[in-house]
Order: C-alpha cells, then structure tokens, then sequence
C-alpha cells in the first residue's frame, strides 16, 4: 500500500472544518433521508434487532434488492443466491476484486476512477490498466480502451453514473465495453450507486441488462446515496450466483457483516413510489445548475454533468496551473472547497487544472457558494 495514504476527501473535509469554508469537496448530502426511512431505522433499534444480521444480509431486503432490479431493469434475481449485502459499495468493489483476482492479473478502468479502485486492485496484487476520460466531454476513446486490455485482463471496473467526472455511459460506449470483455474472457464488475441521479433526459443502463452480460457481470449500488444516508452504509452486489459466492466468501473475513438496524430501513426506501426517485432527480438537477451557474460566472469552464453529485470545471482561466495548490488554497481565495481531479488519475496533466465539486447541498448553501466563487476571476492567482 506504499502510495496511498488519506484519501483525498477527508482531507479535503477536514479542511473545510479547520477554515469554516463552504465543504463542496466530499460527496455527502447536508439533508436526512426521507422519513419512512428513517422511521424504519428507529423502530428497528426499538424493536431490538441490533445483534448480527445474517452473513448475506436480512431476507426482506435481499427480496427488496431483487424487487429493484426486476421494477427498474427486468432483471430476475434469486434473492437467496444472488444478492449479497455488503457495507457499502466500497466493501462491494473490494469483495468483488478480491475474490475474482490474484497477483498477475490485470484489472481494466477508466480514469478519472474513484480512489479506492486503485486501493483495491493494489490490495488483490493485481495490476491496473486505464483508459482516460478527457475533459469536457468524457467520451470513451476506443484505441485508447481497446490498449488497456490484454491476455492477462480479468476484470472490467466500470463506474456508470460516473465519479467524478458526472458521466452516464452510452448505450453505445457500453457495448464496446461489452464486446472486449467477451473477447478477452474478462467479467465486468459494475458501480452503480448514482443510478438514480440522471438528468436532462439521460437514462441509466445497466451493464447487466446487454445481451449475454449477466453471466460475466456483478452490478454493485447501495442506499447511501439514494435515500441520503450515506453513513449508514448498506450496499449491495448482485449478479451469477458463482460470482456473488466468491464474493460473499471474502466478505466475511472483511468485515463479516454490518449495519444491521437499517438494512430494514434500506428496504423500505427501494419499495418507496416512482414519485420519490422522480423527486430526487429533478431536486438534484436542480442543484447540478445552481453550481455550475456559479462555477461559469467565476470565470472557470464546465463540464454539464448527466448524473451524480458532481461536477468538474478547468480553473486554468483563472491562472491556475495545478489543480491540487488551487484546491488547498481556495479556502482563503473565496470560502469553497472542492477536489482536484488529478488525484483520480495516473495521467496526471489529463486533468492537471481539473476541480470537482459537490453539489448534493440545500439550494441556499450552494447558493452562498456560487455567490462566493463568482469573485474568484479577481482573487486566484496562477
């Protein structure tokens, strides 16, 4: 593990507190879930129910999971063999490469990718092969993908809606991925936590639901970021029953089991009405173009987001020359703290000037925060 140290999001938090600046850095929300959820979670405390849950997780939200998939995707799970709860996606995405690679192999990703990719890969003694998303557009570069794959390719770690760039994968930019793995014999472990957070249109389409992907796919989400619970921490995987045996086989010796009083109160909210998930798109666009109006006014060039919490803008209009300095220093320049995108990539000037910012807050503190960033164009410096 030598390389990797804090993540960047607890610095970046922890910088926020120390300085009082606006905390647009980490992807939490600043509101509760809604309030069947969290009813549920209280009740379950009240009732007792704290010891150990079952080592997959309770059966009503295994059954839950699977009523998610079939309502949203018409995928049919067997809730007994097919569905593992896990501490959260991240214990998901460590399970998953754990017990499906050893040293040697090669595990194929995008980049910008989510921190604990790397972490994770690195943990397995597994070799990480990329293919960058370049900014504005993050559009998927074929000769640049079909590269990162090889004889030794085992795995295929997609992020669909994307952290941190925003993106939502074509149907298109999917089959490729599709395709390759097929060729190289290659399984596809699939992170969809944001798959609820679309906007203008854009759907999400899950790897699983391609013609012959199933068999070769573990699709991992969690309700942390759908019902605004993110410290809860219930994730899940779902996929072939050999999959998700070799992953619950790891999971055990990780963390053996967790969150046992909301996994009913995560069931309740995947049962909740289409009403909720229409809301919580439409209040999360909303806030998508409250920031990035900000962020244009500021003088800083943007990426429009289809999904997630985030966004990325290039400071270098403003004189920045590395996006790691500016985020350390845009506290005293204007009260805002975001991420610098480069700590996401092994190609560094692919996003040297890059920022991510958070915009899953209420409309006033983003606001503020806009507000704040539109006299960055007279205070930042190179």
């Amino acid at each position: 593990m030598r390389g990797f140290g804090a993540t960047i999001f607890g610095e970046m938090s922890a910088l926020a507190a120390r300085t009082g600046a606006i905390n647009l850095g980490q992807g939490f929300p600043d509101t509760d879930g809604p309030e069947p959820v969290l009813a549920a979670a209280k009740a379950t405390i009240d009732e007792g129910r704290n010891q150990y849950p079952p080592a997959r997780g309770i059966p009503d939200l295994r059954a839950a999971i699977a009523e998610h998939q079939r309502r949203f995707y018409d995928l049919r799970l067997d809730a007994d063999r097919q569905v593992l709860v896990t501490v959260g996606a991240t214990e998901a995405i460590a399970a998953a490469v754990l017990a499906l690679c050893e040293p040697g192999d090669e595990v194929v990703t995008f980049e910008p990718y989510y921190d604990s990719y790397a972490a994770t890969i690195a943990l397995a003694g597994a070799a990480r092969r990329t293919s960058v998303l370049r900014f504005p557009d993050f559009a998927v570069d074929e000769a640049s993908l079909r590269a990162a794959f090889s004889p030794r390719t085992r795995l295929v770690l997609l992020n669909t809606p994307h952290n941190p760039t925003g993106k939502v994968f074509t149907r298109a930019e999917l089959e490729l991925i599709a395709q390759l793995a097929r060729e190289h014999d290659a399984i596809v472990v699939t992170d969809e936590v944001y798959e609820h957070l679309t906007f203008d249109g854009a759907q999400h389409l899950p790897m699983a639901t391609l013609p012959g992907m199933f068999e070769r796919t573990l699709t991992i989400s969690s309700g942390g970021k759908t019902f605004s619970t993110t410290g809860w921490k219930v994730g899940w995987l779902t996929g072939p029953e050999a999959l998700v045996t070799a992953c619950a086989t790891v999971k055990q010796f990780l963390t053996y089991v967790g969150s046992g009083p909301f996994q009913p109160a995560i069931a309740a909210g995947l049962r909740l009405g289409d009403d909720f998930y229409r809301a919580l798109a439409a209040t999360m666009q909303e806030a998508r173009d409250i920031l990035t109006a900000g962020l244009v006014n500021a003088g800083l060039t943007v990426s429009r987001p289809a999904g997630t919490y985030f966004t990325i803008a290039d400071a270098a209009a403003l004189g920045a020359t590395d996006g790691v300095d500016f985020c350390w220093r845009l506290p005293e320049l204007c009260g805002v703290v975001g991420v610098p995108v480069s700590v996401f990539c092994d190609d560094k000037d692919a996003a040297r000037t890059l920022v991510r910012f958070a915009y899953c807050k209420r409309p006033e503190v983003l606001t503020e925060a806009a507000g704040r960033l539109a006299g960055l164009g007279s205070t930042a410096g190179s």
